[in-house]
């Protein structure tokens, strides 16, 4: 999957803020659009990376609000 289709499916659900660190690691912030306590942070060496971590991270949280 393109990471531009990633980043579309994560900003359904998510508010999501990217930052470059000075050591070079980019730090990709979310928060829950419908339930705002929960947030979650994903640092890597890349965009790909941390947009891969996050699109994981999402699929994972949608399956537990399914089971419940």
């Amino acid at each position: 999957m393109r990471n531009t289709t990633k980043l579309k499916h994560l900003l359904i659900k998510y508010t999501a803020t990217f930052n470059l660190e000075d050591e070079g690691l980019f730090q990709l912030m979310i928060q829950d659009k419908f339930n705002r306590n929960k947030n979650a942070i994903f640092e890597g060496k890349s965009y790909a990376i941390v947009l891969g971590q996050a699109y994981r991270y999402m699929l994972k949280e949608l399956k537990s609000e399914i089971k419940e």
